[in-house]
């Protein structure tokens, strides 16, 4: 009996995955351990490893599909001994359609009619990808011949047939035309971009943040000369580290963390969950939408080690490398839009974390000191907290220890 290869769950969250790439083909010797596929979850491309030996009989679903539920099989592992005749009869049944999904696609082995003027192309086998690639540019599918799985049409062929030249669909009449046809208009004023695993996982999330968590919003300002003083001296001192004002960032707010504890924590119903450790969760934009890599043990780090620490975990997420306990947990995250020019902005809770802290811009503001006019280099930080955990005075305590730690950094290397 064949051995089913199955969509793995890559992480508690996914529930869906994007088959991205085949790294084998049928016909294929495998051993346990062998790399056969790239998935796309909604934070990472991740790796599905063989766990049996024997060769790739049958491959169910092409590279390229999006949507594949967890646990469905995506292909078929023949053992030794076995043939091409084991096989029959296995993956060929289509399964029922999901409550919301397009109509289930005809049996590989059905006849279909020859392609007529308006043939309906939702009866030709095709990836999601490849429908939505033919709507976009106007192709038939009917027209086409697929080179995936029983004939199945995939991405490369919708690139093939348009390198080709291919002509686009043109809207049949009941009755006869001008022999040269008028230009097809557009569509629509828009373009329609399929929704990933990734940002479909994040409009959830922050949806159920904002419908459940009850927010409130403290805002300081921080004078960063010192900060930079010291940096630019740091800096100055080798070619070990660079810091970034981030890295102070990320550790001044562990370290504020650390002296309150109350705010190192999140909403568990019954009770309050209060964290022994401090890890951070830093926000990171890549292609498509966000991750959190953690800093952990945070406030035990010194600014060297979170350094190099969050330029590798920044750098694998944006080529999407993470392991799966690099970015879940977390006990309060860090969202830095400075390097943008925000000045300041109110950022949406990352649930179950009951704090989210939104840096902007350093910039030179005028300040009064003693009576006097002064310009100093100023960052406002906004507190987004659940008020179910931190009240408005364990917001402030926290605010206020950060602004120590920021505006006399000299402290942080105590």
């Amino acid at each position: 009996m064949p051995i089913e290869i199955i969509m793995p769950q890559l992480s508690p969250t996914m529930e869906a995955g994007t088959l991205a790439r085949w790294l084998v083909k049928e016909g294929d010797d495998v051993a346990s351990g062998d790399i056969l596929a790239e998935i796309e979850t909604d934070k990472a491309t991740m790796e599905v490893e063989a766990v049996d030996e024997g060769r790739v009989g049958r491959i169910l679903v092409a590279e390229g599909t999006d949507n594949v539920p967890v646990n469905r099989a995506i292909a078929l592992l023949l053992e030794d001994g076995e043939d091409a005749s084991a096989l029959e009869g296995i993956g060929d049944e289509t399964p029922a359609p999901a409550a919301g999904s397009p109509a289930a696609e005809p049996s590989p082995g059905a006849k279909r009619a020859a392609p007529e003027d308006g043939a309906d192309d939702s009866r030709v086998r095709a990836s999601p990808l490849a429908r939505s690639m033919a709507r976009q540019t106007g192709l038939e599918l009917v027209t086409l011949t697929g080179s995936g799985p029983r004939g199945r049409i995939v991405k490369r062929d919708i690139e093939a047939a348009l390198a080709s030249g291919a002509a686009p669909a043109t809207a049949h009449a009941p009755h006869p035309v001008a022999a040269t046809p008028e230009p097809r208009p557009p569509v629509a004023g828009f373009v329609e971009v399929r929704v990933s695993n990734m940002r479909r996982v994040i409009a959830e999330r922050l949806q159920e943040a904002k419908r459940t968590i009850p927010h409130f919003y403290l805002t300081v300002d921080c004078e960063l000369d010192r900060l930079l003083a010291m940096r630019k001296d740091l800096n100055d001192r080798g070619e070990d580290y660079k810091l970034s004002v981030n890295d102070f960032v990320i550790r001044a707010l562990a370290l504020a963390l650390g002296k309150t504890p109350d705010a190192n924590a999140q909403w568990a119903g019954d009770t309050i969950r209060r964290f022994a450790t401090v890890d951070i969760s830093v926000a990171v934009a890549v292609e498509g939408g966000l991750v959190t890599p953690i800093v952990r043990h945070a406030d035990a780090k010194g600014l060297a080690t979170i350094s190099r620490e969050m330029k590798d975990l920044a750098a694998r997420a944006r080529e999407g490398k993470l392991a799966p306990e690099e970015y879940r947990g977390g006990g309060f995250s860090l969202s830095n839009l400075g390097m943008y020019g925000v000045r300041q902005f109110d950022a949406v809770i990352n649930p179950p974390q009951a704090g989210i802290l939104a840096v902007g811009a350093g910039e030179q503001r005028p300040v009064v000191k003693d009576g006097a006019l002064h310009v100093a280099t100023v960052m406002s930080c906004t507190l987004s907290c659940d008020h179910r955990v931190i009240d408005g005075a364990i917001g402030a305590r926290l605010l206020t220890a950060f602004k120590g730690y920021i505006e006399d950094p000299l402290a942080m290397l105590l």
